[in-house]
């Protein structure tokens, strides 16, 4: 079964070429993990990095029911970069069927379908620029599905989730101690 497999380019042309390799690829994963709907493939180029070899930048995004895989590899060939993100998002897919296979809780719900953008608004008065801005889906899940998500996705400082218990949006956050804190919104 094939899934959706997205590929956009930012900062540069995606020949067909690249886009066919690029596409027959990512078509592949569905093999590792069946609930797998949607692939994309970001690719851009950097003009901006510190090291030449930084420059071409290759993210993938997986997406199902509940489960939300991310990975981002810089090289200095973008296809280069795309194998070697490829080959984490496996390394990702083992680790995390490994992680349902022990019984833990952790089934990979979804906490955010990610749709990055790049976004600037200035206002008049403050002139706040934004430079980035996501919208994405919430799926109810547990604090202990909610930590590991976290962990998946490679977020170091928080992780926004639907808690399934409190039927509220929580934010998990790493302490400056090492530790785990929790912020339950109260709507005044």
């Amino acid at each position: 079964m094939t899934h959706e497999v997205q590929v956009f380019g930012k900062n540069m042309e995606v020949t067909d070429n690249i886009h066919d390799y690029v596409s027959d690829k990512a078509n592949n994963l569905d093999r590792y993990l069946k609930e797998i709907e949607n692939t994309r493939v970001d690719l851009s180029y950097v003009k901006t990095a510190r090291s030449a070899a930084d420059r071409q930048v290759a993210q993938i995004t997986v997406r199902g029911p509940r489960i939300l895989l991310r990975t981002e590899e810089r090289a200095d060939d973008i296809l280069a970069a795309f194998d070697t993100a490829m080959n984490k998002m496996k390394r990702q897919i083992e680790r995390f069927i490994g992680k349902r296979k022990r019984g833990r809780r952790g089934d990979g719900r979804s906490a955010a379908e990610v749709a990055p953008s790049s976004v600037k608004e200035n206002i008049e008065d403050d002139e706040i620029t934004i430079a980035r801005h996501k919208r994405f889906t919430v799926y109810p899940m547990l604090v202990e599905e909610a930590f590991e998500q976290m962990q998946l996705l490679e977020h170091d400082n928080f992780f926004i989730f639907y808690n399934g218990e409190t039927d509220a949006i929580n934010v998990l956050y790493r302490r400056r101690d090492g530790s785990y804190g929790l912020i339950e919104p109260e709507i005044a």
